[in-house]
């Protein structure tokens, strides 16, 4: 059926294509429906860091570009129609260089703020605090994250410690990663010369909880030939499994490394698993749900020898499993291509890439999110080109027809006040007869340059009615939160709201 769906709005974006720049190659089958979005506003060379978050509580998901230049562009989201406001907010339009923007409500006063992690060691990193969703004011220096020093591609807004309120783990390209603990708005170094204080040429981070104990874990995707790390949360202290769990990857040339990491359920089963983009070959570790993880990449066809770089999960096609982008590039320095792919999940087992060679989503060298800006239940395609003089940060709306379009959900987690802090929350969907349906995590961030603070979206295809299973971190262990006889049509449009139990 989804495929069927697709060749049905092939026609609408053959048509929405023709509007585009000479520059754009037309894709052809096997291509997916999409069509690029004010394409004029958004060609921007140099454009590094794509983060999506609702920043001025008015129901869109607005979104924040970092630029070479050192500029942030926000793009306020009116109805599905971007206007770029950055300057007037008070974010920069020059100077630095930001290559991880990463939303989160740090004071818990119900506005998400933005972390500019600076890629430039002599060039403080920023906190653009949210006065009200009406201006923003870097108070970095004031809350103790101006972390000098630091080569940024991402940031973590997490609870390690369970009490409440948002750390931040914040990794570093030339030197030692560090976790800071929030108390009550201002952040101190924890776990100094120990555990996740780690220097092995770091870019990815991805928080999960793999051994079920109620608190998130840490995997870090690491280049230049060092080995992967999965730092389990014992409260105390963190210890690295990966070796003991074979998922270190060692062997790898000083040319090769993990890039990012991106965390779904592509099987269906419940249990979390981790993509792995890599300069040389992707992995994919499917949780077992015992806690060990068996990398599956070869055997779906994913395990691609490739320059990857960022990769997000995402059911385009709304058919119940959530697929794979994945931005990699070719070419010498100075002259990189983008070279793309789309894994189409084929119904949890295998993988089949769906983008043609400079076809119109081989578009991304970085940053790369699946969002649905224009809330009609298909989600759009966000990717950032940054390593050519003709880039930008592009924009696809999904072409999928309205009726498959309305067969999905977006749950979004948010605490006993109301204010998104719940980042590594697990999402499960069951059906009326009690299957699961599918499994998904509030995101912790996790690749090169993307970030969000946005719903989880699932595929329900020919499902009416699903209880919604959330499963939050406590110091007590996990609890469950379930809401029964969920109307799939009544939310066409919106998303559920979850609020954690007091």
């Amino acid at each position: 059926m989804p495929r069927r769906w697709m060749l049905a709005a092939m026609a609408g974006a053959a048509l929405a294509v023709a509007t585009t720049t000479a520059a754009t190659t037309t894709a052809a089958a096997p291509d997916p429906a999409f069509a690029p979005i004010q394409r004029d506003l958004l060609a921007m060379p140099g454009s590094l860091s794509n983060a999506w978050a609702d920043f001025d509580n008015d129901g869109d998901l607005d979104l924040a570009v970092s630029l070479k230049s050192g500029e942030i562009r926000l793009y306020r989201n009116d109805k599905g129609a971007l206007a770029s406001i950055g300057g007037a907010m008070g974010l920069p339009t020059s100077g630095g260089e930001f290559r991880a923007l990463s939303w989160g409500d740090y004071d818990g006063d119900g506005w998400v703020d933005l972390l500019a992690g600076s890629s430039v060691p002599a060039k403080p990193s920023a906190v653009f605090h949210s006065r009200g969703g009406k201006a923003f004011v870097d108070v970095a220096a004031e809350i103790g994250l101006t972390l000098p020093g630091r080569s940024a591609r991402q940031n973590n807004w997490i609870d390690y410690d369970n009490d409440g309120d948002l750390d931040l783990y914040a990794t570093d390209r030339i030197g030692e990663n560090k976790l800071y603990r929030n108390d009550g708005g201002k952040f101190t170094q924890v776990f100094a010369g120990t555990g996740p204080t780690v220097a092995r040429s770091t870019v990815g981070a991805c928080w999960l909880d793999y051994d079920k104990d109620g608190d998130l874990d840490l995997f870090l995707a690491n280049q230049s030939g060092k080995t992967d790390a999965l730092w389990r949360n014992d409260g105390g202290a963190f210890v690295d499994v990966a070796p003991a769990l074979g998922m270190d990857s060692p062997g790898r040339r000083t040319d090769e490394g993990g890039v990012g990491c991106a965390v779904g359920d592509y099987d269906n089963d419940g249990a979390l698993d981790i993509f792995v983009p890599n300069y040389g070959h992707n992995a994919l570790w499917r949780g077992t749900g015992d806690g060990g993880f068996t990398n599956t990449a070869a055997a779906t066809g994913v395990g691609v020898e490739n320059h990857a770089v960022g990769a997000a999960w995402g059911d385009y096609d709304n058919d119940g499993y959530p697929d794979l982008a994945v931005m990699s590039y070719e070419g010498p320095a100075g002259q990189q291509t983008p070279f793309d792919r789309l894994f189409h999940n084929e119904a949890g087992k295998t993988f089949a890439n769906v983008l043609s060679k400079g076809g119109l989503l081989d578009a991304g060298d970085h940053g790369v999110a699946w969002v649905d800006y224009d809330r009609d239940g298909a989600l759009d395609l966000s990717v950032t080109q940054g390593y050519s003089p003709v880039g930008g940060h592009f924009l696809f709306r999904n072409l999928l027809p309205r009726a498959a379009a309305r067969q999905s959900l977006q749950v979004t987690v948010v605490d006993a006040k109301g204010h998104f802090t719940q980042a590594g929350a697990e999402v499960r969907i069951y059906g009326a007869d009690g299957k699961l349906l599918g499994a998904g995590q509030v995101s912790t961030g996790g690749g090169y340059g993307a970030q969000g603070a946005t719903p989880v979206h699932f595929g329900l295809p020919g499902v009416s009615r699903v209880t919604v299973e959330v499963t939050f971190m406590s110091a007590t262990g996990r609890k469950v939160q379930r809401r029964e006889k969920i109307d799939v049509k009544a939310y066409s449009g919106k998303t559920l709201v979850v609020r954690r139990a007091s």
